[in-house]
Protein backbone atom coordinates (compact mmCIF):
# COMPACT_ATOMS: atom_id res chain seq x y z
CA UNK A 1 0.00 0.00 0.00
CA UNK A 2 1.36 3.63 -0.86
CA UNK A 3 1.02 6.14 1.22
CA UNK A 4 0.56 9.75 0.74
CA UNK A 5 0.74 13.45 2.54
CA UNK A 6 -1.48 16.24 1.89
CA UNK A 7 -0.88 19.88 2.98
CA UNK A 8 -2.72 22.93 3.42
CA UNK A 9 -6.17 21.39 3.98
CA UNK A 10 -8.12 23.98 4.20
CA UNK A 11 -9.81 24.23 8.42
CA UNK A 12 -12.94 23.83 6.73
CA UNK A 13 -12.46 20.53 5.21
CA UNK A 14 -10.35 19.20 8.76
CA UNK A 15 -13.53 20.50 10.78
CA UNK A 16 -15.77 18.38 8.65
CA UNK A 17 -13.44 14.77 8.78
CA UNK A 18 -13.54 15.43 12.33
CA UNK A 19 -16.94 15.46 12.89
CA UNK A 20 -17.69 12.40 10.08
CA UNK A 21 -15.42 10.52 11.54
CA UNK A 22 -16.64 11.32 15.25
CA UNK A 23 -20.03 10.43 14.31
CA UNK A 24 -19.28 6.98 13.29
CA UNK A 25 -16.57 6.61 16.12
CA UNK A 26 -13.59 6.26 13.53
CA UNK A 27 -9.96 8.23 13.51
CA UNK A 28 -9.77 11.26 11.12
CA UNK A 29 -7.00 8.98 9.28
CA UNK A 30 -9.95 6.45 8.60
CA UNK A 31 -12.45 8.56 7.67
CA UNK A 32 -10.09 10.17 5.07
CA UNK A 33 -9.22 6.34 3.65
CA UNK A 34 -12.57 5.37 3.49
CA UNK A 35 -13.72 8.46 1.35
CA UNK A 36 -11.13 8.35 -0.93
CA UNK A 37 -11.65 4.74 -1.27
CA UNK A 38 -15.36 5.67 -2.70
CA UNK A 39 -15.23 5.49 -6.42
CA UNK A 40 -16.95 9.05 -7.53
CA UNK A 41 -19.67 9.05 -10.58
CA UNK A 42 -18.70 9.47 -13.73
CA UNK A 43 -20.91 12.55 -14.34
CA UNK A 44 -19.15 13.93 -11.08
CA UNK A 45 -15.77 14.19 -13.01
CA UNK A 46 -17.00 16.99 -15.85
CA UNK A 47 -17.95 19.38 -13.26
CA UNK A 48 -15.56 21.48 -14.37
CA UNK A 49 -17.13 22.07 -17.98
CA UNK A 50 -20.83 22.55 -16.01
CA UNK A 51 -21.93 19.16 -15.59
CA UNK A 52 -24.55 17.85 -13.47
CA UNK A 53 -22.48 17.83 -10.12
CA UNK A 54 -24.39 18.84 -7.04
CA UNK A 55 -23.56 18.74 -3.46
CA UNK A 56 -26.87 17.75 -2.22
CA UNK A 57 -28.80 14.96 -2.80
CA UNK A 58 -32.21 15.51 -4.45
CA UNK A 59 -35.67 14.35 -2.95
CA UNK A 60 -35.51 12.07 -5.50
CA UNK A 61 -32.32 10.42 -4.69
CA UNK A 62 -32.79 10.20 -1.45
CA UNK A 63 -36.36 8.16 -2.04
CA UNK A 64 -34.47 5.60 -4.69
CA UNK A 65 -32.06 5.24 -2.03
CA UNK A 66 -35.26 4.03 0.14
CA UNK A 67 -34.83 6.55 2.58
CA UNK A 68 -38.27 8.49 2.97
CA UNK A 69 -37.88 11.49 5.30
CA UNK A 70 -40.34 11.89 7.81
CA UNK A 71 -40.54 15.94 7.56
CA UNK A 72 -39.60 18.51 4.52
CA UNK A 73 -35.49 18.69 5.08
CA UNK A 74 -34.66 22.20 6.37
CA UNK A 75 -31.59 22.75 4.81
CA UNK A 76 -30.63 26.49 6.81
CA UNK A 77 -31.72 24.61 10.35
CA UNK A 78 -29.71 22.07 9.31
CA UNK A 79 -26.54 24.04 8.65
CA UNK A 80 -26.78 25.81 11.07
CA UNK A 81 -27.27 23.41 13.51
CA UNK A 82 -24.18 22.11 12.87
CA UNK A 83 -21.99 25.25 12.73
CA UNK A 84 -23.48 25.91 16.49
CA UNK A 85 -22.03 23.04 17.36
CA UNK A 86 -18.71 23.31 15.88
CA UNK A 87 -18.42 26.45 17.38
CA UNK A 88 -18.97 24.50 21.09
CA UNK A 89 -16.15 21.87 20.09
Amino acid sequence: MGNMTVRKIDDQVMRDLRISAARRGVSMEQEARDRLQRPLPADSLDHASGGPWRPKASLEELLALGIRPDRPIDHKAESDALYDYMDKS
